[in-house]
């Protein structure tokens, strides 16, 4: 009887040890059960299954739920990283398709601007030679332009070398060149022909004038033979210290009164 009841107790004892260690009864436990194998063998299995179980550290009883929702969050990631592969992709072939078109419109409109350069060139210098060169063909959207140039009784050469009014009558060349391409509804230039001296500023003048029935020229100014080509003068004087007034006049008026002037 002792020993049934020392029995008893102690598979009380392992029962709940087991609970404890465990959270096993001994009905779960039953299909764990392993026969013949000595209990030194499953003691030491038993120390080694915890020494790597410390080794693992504690348990994160909420790991379940964070690897559920750190999965749902890699899945939507990895989803917008696949719609961003692909819009970059298509950006970058939309890049390509516009550059290809952006070089075949600089061509067509840089050969029409060269050769309007040069026209006009020909005619405010009254004869001559200019054209215009890309310095890199291979990369015509960032390449340089040169512009050469060969005023009348001179040998061709770069812009550079030649002097400060026939750098000034050629970029004067190359905007009316430009405007040619596509006039503007207005252009204000500023004293852009002061460099020039006056049977070149007759020649500008000249030439502005023809332009003018596509384009409102604003010009800025202190040339007298610009001054005479124009509709309409307007003047800032100061009567009174401190006091600007602007005063304007039209050029036909003021036919019409020296003719009157004359008659009388």
């Amino acid at each position: 009887e002792n020993k049934k009841q020392n029995s008893e107790l102690q598979k009380q004892n392992w029962g709940n040890s087991m609970w404890e260690q465990y959270e096993l009864t001994f009905t779960h436990a039953l299909p764990y059960r392993l026969e013949n194998i000595s209990i030194t063998d499953l003691k030491k299995q038993s120390v080694d299954v915890r020494g790597q179980i410390k080794q693992i550290g504690n348990v994160n009883v909420n790991a379940v739920e964070e690897f559920r929702e750190t999965k749902e969050r890699y899945e939507f990631l990895t989803k917008q990283k696949e719609d961003i592969e692909k819009a970059e992709q298509s950006l970058i072939e939309l890049i390509n398709e516009l550059m290809e078109q952006m070089k075949d419109i600089f061509i067509t409109q840089f050969a029409i601007i060269a050769e309007n350069f040069t026209h006009v060139f020909k005619e405010l210098f009254g004869g001559g030679e200019a054209y215009l060169k890309l310095l890199d063909e291979e990369n015509i959207l960032e390449s340089g332009i040169e512009i050469i140039a060969k005023p009348p009784g001179k040998k061709l050469q770069n812009m550079t070398l030649l002097s400060g009014g026939e750098r000034t009558l050629t970029a004067i060349s190359l905007i009316f060149g430009i405007l040619k391409l596509k006039p503007s509804p207005f252009c204000v230039l500023d004293e852009i022909e002061a460099a020039l001296d006056d049977a070149n500023v007759l020649r500008f003048a000249n030439y502005l004038e023809s332009l003018s029935r596509e384009t409102q020229f604003i010009v800025i100014t202190h040339r007298k033979g610009t001054m005479e080509r124009a509709d309409t003068l307007y003047g800032v004087t100061m009567q009174e210290r401190g006091v600007s007034t602007i005063l304007s006049i039209q050029l036909e008026d003021v036919s019409e009164y020296i003719d009157q002037k004359k008659t009388s």
